[in-house]
């Protein structure tokens, strides 16, 4: 990705030598045809005068540059991304026209056409820094400016932006037939917007397309209506109508909340939620216009855990209104302001403010997991991370960021206190309003509602990398009751900090009257250095287990007492409380990972549980961590019997499960990833769930279903390619293209895994989801046989990877190709030689890559260690 990276140091050359005031004029033409568009920019702004600057612009043409009245040669101007800009005034303005190209991968202005009707979507993507492809830009989070936004497209569609429109405006212009649809030509219409406030570059955004629409509007506050709508393609405008009503609602529950918790109102003109294809993440919070993928439109079943997810991601961008976009980071080393602030306070809000209650365990289940497997990498990094360049910033929206950086703020509030806490919040969104803030600006605020000093806090826990582990030691009187309660805190030795955790350490017995396993006593405490004595447990009777960190308060490994662990292992299904389930069942997952519970118990104990458990998340990543331990983690010797028999544990779940219910749909889902070839019962059964001879009653095989049913027999070659293909032909859709292809990688043949690896790494017209679902399938038949000729290939393409492809896709390529049931050891020694021969790599590629072969070293050191048991 040559000359499109950008340096801190370059930017804080850039941010000394550009200043406010900065406006933008953005003129686009959607009209051009199906490869590129007109943009048209004209920025006014103040400078040091005779400095030099640049801006940023990916443009196939530059036509025009007019720099203070001079015109500039745009062959010599624009060059490597760029446009110089020398011997700037103390005023100044440039004009810059380009013709830019439409992407087909999620970056910039991405083009979208849904094979069921033809119709054409636009949508914008610009984090980290791809307004550059839209239009010329100082593409920094600190250079905020106000920009005025006006987009020529075709009369049938819609067009949205950050600001209501200000006026739309029908022309005389007839295009040539197809340049803006498939069909025929049309008269245009021009979109001209209100001027935005004062924000970042990569908040600004741009929709258009026939979308269908939904209108609503919530009384804010501050006395103000604001206006609320949702848009998805028309062709899932049936599935969402069911939903759009329960999304507004959600919506508004989050205005509310947040009006309250944090003391400041919504701030923005409007609210638009845009419901988009093929889209790279979760979502995205453009200002007054959030972006969100359109798988969370739901026509088939999902699972409660994928519904609660939406809700929570509904909630998410959100709150990035006031945490991001209000007040913005000045780089991106505070990249966890918006994130973290986003992911705690979204949780918060679902427990708090919707139906939602048991979000905690589905954070503890679903993202706490995220982050401690990528702390425990040598990839980790602070929450606060060392961001060098543009390559940084994008590998930085991980685990760390995201989930530890959330876990780490549930601990702060209740080391501060959340009323000093939303306090001291509510002071630093005031002072920062529409400008950028940092660290040491947040947490001068809360040390002034909270009399803490918090800049040793931030120094443990925000600056440095890591995880520790608090182990639990009892010392018993003759009379069962606790003589000492001791917790030992250790750190790794690569990141030996040991912190200062506010927590809680619960006792739980069983309630004779329910046979359930609930709490006895709960005690808070402040546990500081290696050693802490739990003093107030000193005198009470032993309970059957000592749960540290009750609630899940703090951020940490643990390690049970042996008579804890024993009655947890063989007692978690009966625990009540889903929150206390799920910190015990990531404990037990954790220690699987470190190779110090067998493989085989934590399948037994968790398939136990999978019987009662009713959390949908903790059920899902239950699901996914027993999987992984029976493919990679158990003895090789081993393997075929414990899959086998994992297999049919969940085939009986599924056929004693409620009807209709979010478990037995989990359950056949999962038993559906472990066909093997030749094993007819599978066969039997998948084919007979297609067919309908095999019935779990209130199990509806819905389009996804079929797909997943049809992606299983392909694992194990029972169903061929124009099966597939009569399958799409059914229904041809966005969605059914991509299961298509993806059941096309996953077919159990050499042939097959040749033609994905191809398909991927050549096939530019893939979008960025169709190449996601090749390398997912390509990667995902369990078989090492089908793995193991690709290993080499995988190193040996890798740096082709990086150098030609955009950041999204060289990320999807070199994570989905990575042939993970190869022998661990085979890929081990080819990871670490490649490492070793790329010292002086780019970063960014080196985490990706050093990611995958960590696991793999774990995956080895784990199988030995249950190989020896």
């Amino acid at each position: 990705m040559p000359g499109a990276n950008l340096t801190r140091i370059e930017a804080e050359e850039r941010k000394d030598t550009i200043s406010a005031p900065i406006h933008y004029t953005v003129s686009l033409d959607l009209t051009h045809g199906a490869k590129d568009f007109g943009s048209e920019t004209t920025i006014t702004f103040d400078a040091k005068p005779g400095s030099n600057s640049f801006l940023d612009l990916i443009a196939n043409e530059v036509s025009e540059i007019v720099l203070n009245g001079e015109t500039l040669d745009p062959t010599t101007a624009f060059a490597d991304d760029r446009i110089e800009l020398k011997n700037l005034e103390a005023h100044n303005e440039v004009t810059v026209k380009a013709l830019c190209q439409y992407s087909n991968t999620g970056e910039g202005l991405h083009r979208s056409v849904d094979p069921s009707d033809g119709n054409i979507y636009l949508y914008s993507q610009f984090e980290v820094p791809d307004a550059r492809r839209v239009y010329a830009v100082f593409d920094q989070p600190d250079l905020k400016a106000v920009f005025d936004f006006s987009v020529l497209a075709a009369k049938s569609w819609i067009v949205t932006s950050n600001m209501p429109a200000a006026s739309v405006t029908d022309t005389e212009i007839v295009t040539e037939e197809g340049t803006l649809g498939e069909h025929e030509a049309e008269t245009t219409r021009r979109w001209v917007f209100e001027p935005t406030p004062t924000m970042s570059s990569y908040l600004t955004a741009i929709c258009a397309g026939p979308y269908a629409e939904w209108h609503t509007e919530y009384a804010n506050e501050d006395g103000r209506t604001v206006p609320m709508a949702m848009y998805c393609r028309q062709a899932l405008a049936d599935a969402f109508a069911k939903d759009v009503d329960y999304l507004f609602d959600i919506t508004k529950k989050g205005f509310a909340f947040y009006a309250k918790t944090w003391g400041v109102p919504y701030p923005y003109a409007k609210y638009d939620q845009i419901y988009v294809p093929e889209y790279n993440a979760g979502a995205m919070e453009n200002i007054g216009m959030v972006t969100i993928r359109d798988q969370y439109v739901f026509e088939s079943k999902v699972t409660d855990a994928y519904a609660e997810r939406r809700v929570v991601t509904v909630l998410h961008e959100l709150a990035h209104m006031w945490f991001g976009d209000y007040v913005t980071m000045k780089w991106w080393n505070d990249l966890w302001l918006n994130e973290s602030f986003a992911e705690f306070t979204s949780t918060l809000a679902t427990a708090e403010a919707t139906e939602w209650k048991d979000a905690w365990a589905t954070f503890s289940s679903g993202e706490k997991s995220w982050a401690l497997r990528q702390d425990q990498l040598s990839t980790t990094h602070p929450i606060v991370a060392p961001i060098n360049d543009l390559n940084d910033t994008y590998v930085n929206f991980d685990g760390i960021t995201y989930a530890k950086g959330a876990s780490v703020l549930k601990q702060l509030v209740f080391y501060v206190g959340r009323d000093k806490f939303f306090q001291g919040i509510n002071n630093y969104l005031n002072k920062h309003a529409y400008a950028n803030a940092t660290l040491a600006d947040l947490l001068a605020e809360l040390e002034l509602t909270s009399g803490r000093d918090l800049k040793a806090w931030s120094a443990q826990w925000l600056e440095q990398s890591g995880i520790n582990t608090i182990a639990t030691e009892v010392q018993e009187n003759e009379d069962g009751t606790i003589r000492q309660l001791v917790l030992r805190q250790s750190a790794p030795a690569e990141h030996p900090v040991l912190r200062a955790h506010r927590l809680a350490v619960g006792f739980y017995n069983e309630d004779p009257a329910t046979g359930k396993i609930v709490r006895t006593d709960q005690f808070e405490l402040d546990v500081d250095g290696e050693t802490t004595v739990v003093e107030a447990a000193a005198g009470k009777t032993r309970p059957a287990l000592i749960l540290v960190n009750d609630d899940d308060l703090t951020y940490t490994k643990l390690r049970f007492d042996d008579q804890s662990l024993k009655f947890a292992a063989e007692n978690l299904y009966r625990f009540d409380d889903a929150l206390a389930r799920s910190v015990i069942w990531l404990a037990f997952w954790d220690m699987t990972r470190d190779g110090e519970l067998p493989a085989k118990q934590f399948i037994d104990t968790s398939l136990a549980a999978l019987a009662t458990e009713h959390e949908s998340t903790t059920f899902r990543y239950a699901l996914a961590q027993i999987s992984t331990t029976a493919w990679h983690y158990t003895a090789p010797a081993d393997r075929a019997a414990v899959v086998e028999h994992v297999a049919a544990e969940l085939f009986k779940l599924a056929n004693a499960a409620e009807a209709g219910s979010d478990e037995q749909f989990q359950l056949i889902t999962a038993y559906l990833g472990y066909g093997e070839p030749a094993d007819e019962a599978f066969a039997a059964n998948a084919k007979g769930l297609l067919d309908g001879s095999v019935v779990l009653e209130g199990l509806e095989i819905d389009n996804n279903f079929r797909w997943t049913i049809i992606n299983a027999l392909s694992t194990v070659n029972e169903i061929g390619q124009a099966e597939i293909d009569a399958e799409l032909a059914k229904r041809e859709t966005t969605e059914n293209r991509e299961f298509a292809l993806g059941a096309r990688a996953v077919a159990g043949t050499a042939e097959a895994k040749a033609w994905a690896w191809n398909e991927a790494l050549n096939n530019n017209g893939l979008t960025n989801m169709q190449l996601e679902a090749v390398a997912g399938g390509f990667a995902a038949t369990p078989r090492a046989d089908l793995a193991e000729p690709y290993a080499e290939k995988y190193f040996e393409v890798a740096d082709w990877i990086w150098q030609n492809k955009t950041f999204h896709m060289a990320e999807a390529l070199l994570e989905g190709l990575y042939p993970g049931y190869a022998d661990p050891a085979k890929l081990v020694e080819l990871g670490d030689a490649w490492l070793d021969a790329h010292e002086h790599a780019d970063n960014a590629l080196k985490r990706i890559v050093r990611g995958n072969v960590e696991a793999s070293h774990r995956t080895l050191k784990v199988r030995d260690f249950n190989a020896a048991l």
